[in-house]
């Protein structure tokens, strides 16, 4: 059965060499593809060679490209309350501080419009102990982003990561309410949001403006006290079957992407994210 919602990855899932990691995408049925670490870096560190490189992969696949998983706002406040040490900060090879922000953005614009993509993801800055007080610089911020890019005619996607501020439905929904632009919307995790203690689906899901969720991301796992344990998507905790049925129901027609984070059996990441993929697409075709 065809999927009834697009379905994508985030690349280095399977492989941070892109031809590698195109091949079993294309076979799975993907149409879209997230560039998070591509070639060994990240997207943001890529050489104009590089970069031409991976866009002639990528449209030899016929691969639209949905996103720029950018680290932008994923760096310490300054000035702020000490980091929460409870979860742990994924960079994926980027060491990007806040001084290094408005660089970042001009140059994810430019990335983002290199590939055709409408969306630059996000974060919420490294979460601290009060989490509260560092709500309006936060806010601040993705204001800006949004503006500049309506400039560009490309979409700011905030995704809840629970290692950053906003990392539940109802943080999201309370951002997004404080900064209505048009430009910023919502990277949906339900993962990210059962890591951080909510219950994703039904509960977190309902409180989302669901005009507003731009892209989604497809990974699952259960709890062992505060660590995640990942496993094939649609085996753990997260509802993903009712969360697709909500979504098809509430008119998104989006992605879904794939981001693993599971090892995979044997320590083999390259199969997990078949398995993986794979267990997304049937998800999407129920």
């Amino acid at each position: 059965m065809e999927p009834k919602l697009p379905i994508a990855a985030i690349t280095d899932e399977f492989s941070p060499d892109l031809a590698v990691a195109l091949e079993p995408m294309a076979e799975i049925g993907m149409s879209g593809a997230e560039l998070r670490v591509v070639f060994g870096k990240n997207i943001m560190d890529l050489t104009k060679e590089e970069l031409c490189r991976a866009k002639d992969l990528l449209d030899a696949k016929g691969m639209k490209v949905v996103s720029i998983a950018s680290p932008l706002l994923k760096c310490v406040l300054p000035n702020g309350p000490e980091v929460d040490t409870r979860f742990q900060q994924d960079v994926f090879a980027s060491k990007h501080t806040y001084e290094d922000q408005p660089r970042l953005a001009d140059h994810a614009f430019e990335v983002a419009e290199f590939f055709g993509a409408k969306i630059i993801r996000v974060f919420s800055y490294w979460r601290t102990v009060e989490p509260e007080r560092c709500f309006d610089a936060i806010a601040s911020a993705l204001q800006d982003l949004a503006e500049k890019a309506a400039s560009h005619d490309l979409i700011i996607g905030l995704e809840n990561e629970h290692a950053c501020h906003i990392g539940s439905a109802a943080e999201s929904a309370k951002m997004l309410a404080a900064v209505p632009h048009p430009n910023l919307k919502l990277v949906w995790d339900p993962a990210n949001a059962f890591v951080g203690g909510e219950n994703p689906f039904p509960y977190g899901y309902s409180l989302l403006p669901v005009d507003r969720v731009v892209h989604v991301h497809a990974k699952d796992c259960h709890m062992e006290g505060h660590k995640p344990i990942w496993g094939p998507l649609g085996t753990r905790h997260v509802d993903w079957k009712g969360q697709i049925a909500a979504l098809l129901k509430d008119g998104y027609r989006g992605y879904l992407s794939l981001e693993t984070h599971w090892p995979g059996p044997g320590g083999d990441k390259f199969r997990a994210s078949v398995i993986c993929g794979w267990n997304l697409r049937g998800l999407a075709a129920a």
